[in-house]
C-alpha cells in the first residue's frame, strides 16, 4: 500500500477524427510521432550535410536529394522489419497458424528490434545501390534516430500500451483498464512504473543529447561507424534497463514465471528486451573500438 500515484491524464490516442459519410477520419499521436521523427530527424541531417566540416575530408557523404530518397527505403524497412521481428521474436508459433495475419500491422505488434534491423537492410542496400559510404550514412541516421524513439515512447503512453511493472512508488501511474491482480493499489487502482516515459528519456533525450554534443562539438563524425556504435551501444544499454521497470509480454508470463522471463529466473533471469539488447551493445562497443584502431592505423 502506498500513499500517492499519479492518474493517467485525461487524454485520448486520436488527436482529432472525422466522420465522413460513415468512414472515420482520425489523426492519432502514434502516428504523428512517426511523422515528427521522420521530419526532425530529416532536418537534422540536413543541416549536418550542409556543414562540411563535420565529415571525413570535410566532405559531406551524400546529397539532400539522396537523404530524401532514402527516407521511402528506411520507411519500407520499419514497417517490414518491425512486423517480422514481432512475428519472429513474440509469438512466432501465433503467426505460424495464421500467416494471413502477418500482413495486417493494423492490428498493432511491432517490435523496435526487428525495425532496427530492417534500417540496416535499407541502409545497406541503398547505399550500396547509390555508392554511398555506408558507414557515414549510417552515423548520419544514428545522430537522428534518438528524437523519433523520444516521440514514439511518449506516444506509447498516450496509447496506454507497454505498461511498466507494478510500483508503490509515489510517481506510479494508474493506467486505464488495468485490472492486474497482485498489484499495489490506491482506492483499488494498479499502479505502475511509466516505463514509456524511462524509454523517451533514457533513448531519447539522454542518448540524443550526447550523440549531439560529441558530433557537433567533439567531431565523432570524422571517424566512420563510431557515432553508429554508440547508438547502438546507448539504445542496447538504455533498453536494458528500463526492462527492469517494463511490464513483461503477457505471451512470456505463466504462473510459474511471473516475471515473463525468458532466461534464467529471480535477480538473474533476462527478459526478451534484455536478450535482444545485449547484442546491440556488443556491437556498439566493438564498433567504436575498430573505428577508433582503424583511425589511428596509417592508411
Amino acid at each position: 500500500m502506498f500513499a500517492a500515484l499519479i492518474p493517467f491524464p485525461d487524454i485520448r490516442p486520436e488527436i482529432f477524427a472525422i466522420d465522413i459519410g460513415g468512414f472515420t477520419l482520425a489523426l492519432r499521436w502514434y502516428a504523428l510521432a512517426y511523422i515528427g521523427g521522420i521530419i526532425i530527424g530529416w532536418r537534422m541531417i540536413l543541416r549536418a550535410l550542409k556543414t562540411p566540416r563535420l565529415w571525413p575530408a570535410n566532405t559531406a557523404p551524400m546529397t539532400p536529394q539522396h537523404m530524401e530518397d532514402l527516407l521511402t527505403w528506411i520507411i519500407v524497412g520499419v514497417i517490414v522489419g518491425g512486423r517480422l521481428g514481432f512475428v519472429l521474436f513474440y509469438q512466432p508459433a501465433y503467426y505460424l497458424s495464421n500467416p494471413s495475419q502477418i500482413p495486417m500491422v493494423w492490428q498493432g505488434g511491432m517490435a523496435f528490434h526487428g525495425g532496427f534491423l530492417g534500417v540496416v537492410v535499407a541502409v545497406w542496400a541503398y547505399s550500396w545501390r547509390h555508392g554511398l559510404i555506408t558507414a557515414s550514412v549510417a552515423d548520419a541516421l544514428a545522430l537522428a534516430t534518438p528524437v523519433g524513439l523520444m516521440l514514439g515512447r511518449i506516444a506509447n503512453f498516450i496509447n496506454n500500451e507497454l505498461w511498466g511493472r507494478a510500483t508503490d512508488a509515489p510517481w506510479g501511474v494508474a493506467f486505464p483498464g488495468d485490472h492486474a491482480q497482485n498489484c499495489p493499489d490506491v482506492m483499488g487502482l494498479c499502479a505502475r512504473h511509466p516505463s514509456q516515459l524511462y524509454e523517451a528519456a533514457l533513448e531519447g533525450v539522454i542518448l540524443g543529447s550526447i550523440l549531439i554534443v560529441l558530433v557537433w562539438r567533439r567531431g565523432w563524425l570524422k571517424t566512420p561507424w563510431q557515432t553508429t556504435g554508440l547508438f547502438f551501444a546507448g539504445y542496447g544499454v538504455s533498453r536494458f534497463i528500463v526492462e527492469f521497470f517494463r511490464q513483461a509480454d503477457a505471451q512470456f508470463i505463466s504462473f510459474d514465471n511471473p516475471m515473463g522471463y525468458v532466461i534464467g529466473s529471480g535477480n538473474l533471469g533476462l527478459s526478451m528486451g534484455q536478450l535482444l539488447s545485449l547484442p546491440m551493445v556488443l556491437i556498439g562497443v566493438g564498433l567504436i573500438i575498430w573505428a577508433r584502431r582503424r583511425a589511428a592505423t596509417p592508411q
